[in-house]
């Protein structure tokens, strides 16, 4: 994996998301109807009718905590959706209306959360998606929806709208990187769509960036409803078979990213190579060209070996193992194109090197530095082990890395801890699968809470973003739960 930076960052990226309510609109917190301000809507909605929000694109949902121990939806007409309460795996409901009831068992009484997606195909929703309230016990009032860290929008066609996975929208790459970093998430996308809009009518996302759906006729989104953190771009695959030209393409996508950066001008802009590998060179071109022109908050990224070969459902579509294997490259990469949360500490950052040439990598101030406090012990028994690492990205100042750590003992780990020790001043800025912790040169990964036991013959993996001064060698040795680990 090879991520190309033809820019530095030229702002400071907002933290947080605030999604305000419409206009006009009487907030009555609780109550559970459209304008309850205790109701995230995250992503693209048409908010006019206060009395039935509908969402645009795909993947947009919301999100709310409640009391009591049933909640019903209110939906207009038939519609097809996921639900998740408390956290849960997201519940299919087909061919719904009128008053849904998500909880035919009901729960127990407290404090609950809930998260509504309605389901799309191709970019369009299946069905009647107007959301009208929530109906809870008597008594029981909707809470606060919990903040995310932010927000990330995926710009695509059928690909990032998730099309020929099992759940659509929800497994594609886009909604995985969103959840994995704990972000909101949006997929702009349409199945069929381009990125110039032709005279044959496919879709392009040139002109309908700004819309709040796809649909012809569509208003303008309300951009100060949320600011982007980052958005990520996955367009061309479409074009060519509508007869586009190479220089209509690169000056369309220059467009693009111009009014991208008009309506979140602190967000980070990542251009995705795409997984066809069409329109590459015009691709990196207008990305070059906004580079040139002051804006160095746009980048790159090669995506080459990124859709594994039993990742498609056919010629043109990953299938769920092709969206996983996508976010899990993908995560880390806009994990560093984050502001890092405010800290005493001070991050070390990477060496700045702007160039024109597209050999030039992200130089984005690390994330969050891992605490320097170890982690307690895990309980488990030192096992025998073995370590795979790699460094599966590098740019200057920086890198990325996976370490596969294998319990070729005879008993179970219940709780571990991989260790190792930097040898040239390398320091963890990201971590994912794991809990880092780096004291110096030293680092402790300790299991995540959701998968804390290692079984025999069972492998880990956790992976990370760093940086770098100089040289960046393979820590000698590892040690699992204190026990030296076979290199492999």
């Amino acid at each position: 994996m090879k991520l190309i930076r033809l820019a530095v960052a030229a702002g400071t990226v907002v933290a947080a998301v605030a999604l305000a309510t419409p206009p006009g609109a009487q907030a009555a917190a609780g109550d559970g109807t459209p304008t309850d301000p205790n109701i995230r809507f995250v992503g693209r909605w048409d908010t006019r009718d206060s009395a039935a929000y509908v969402p645009g694109w795909a993947g947009a949902y919301l999100t709310t905590g409640f009391t009591g121990t049933t909640v019903k939806l209110k939906q207009r007409n038939t519609i097809d959706l996921y639900y998740s309460i408390d956290g849960r795996p997201d519940v299919y409901l087909q061919n719904v209306r009128g008053t849904v009831n998500l909880t035919a068992t009901p729960l127990s009484a407290g404090n609950h959360t809930l998260r509504v997606s309605y389901r799309v195909v191709a970019g369009s929703y299946h069905g009647d998606a107007v959301f009208q309230g929530l109906v809870l016990d008597s008594g029981a009032r909707t809470l606060p929806a919990q903040p995310a860290k932010g927000m990330v929008e995926f710009v695509g066609d059928s690909i990032t709208v998730g099309t020929t996975t099992s759940k659509n929208a929800l497994t594609a790459y886009g909604w995985l990187v969103g959840e994995q970093l704990g972000l909101d998430h949006m997929q702009v996308a349409e199945g069929g769509a381009c990125l110039v809009s032709t005279a044959d009518g496919c879709v392009g996302l040139d002109r309908r960036f700004v819309k709040v759906s796809a649909a012809d006729g569509a208003v303008d989104h309300d951009f100060t409803r949320y600011q982007a953190d980052v958005v990520v771009i996955n367009l061309g695959t479409n074009d060519a078979g509508h007869g586009v030209s190479t220089t209509q393409f690169q000056d369309s996508y220059v467009g693009l990213l111009r009014t991208i950066r008009s309506k979140y001008p602190k967000a980070a802009i990542l251009a995705l190579q795409t997984f066809r590998g069409r329109f590459v060179p015009q691709t990196q071109a207008a990305v070059q060209t906004v580079n040139n022109a002051g804006d160095r908050n746009v980048f790159f990224v090669a995506t080459d070996g990124w859709v594994p070969s039993d990742g498609l459902s056919d010629s043109v579509h990953p299938n769920d193992a092709g969206h996983r294997a996508i976010a899990a490259k993908l995560a880390p990469i806009v994990a560093a194109h984050l502001a890092p949360p405010t800290s005493p500490t001070p991050t070390p950052s990477p060496s700045r090197s702007p160039s024109p040439t597209p050999s030039v990598s992200p130089s984005r101030t690390p994330t969050s530095t891992p605490s320097a406090t170890p982690s307690a012990t895990p309980s488990g028994p030192a096992g025998a082990c073995a370590v795979h690492y790699t460094v599966t990205n590098q740019w200057p100042g920086g890198f990325q890395s996976e370490v596969q750590v294998t319990n070729t003992g005879g008993s179970t780990l219940n709780g571990w801890a991989l260790g190792w020790r930097f040898s040239d001043g390398q320091q963890i800025s990201q971590g994912w699968n794991g809990t880092f912790t780096q004291t110096g040169a030293a680092v402790t990964v300790t299991n995540p809470t959701w998968s804390p036991a290692l079984a025999p013959g069972a492998s880990a993996t956790v992976g990370f973003t760093g940086t770098s001064t100089g040289a960046n060698s393979t820590p000698a040795s590892f040690t699992l739960n204190g026990a030296a680990c076979a290199l492999t």
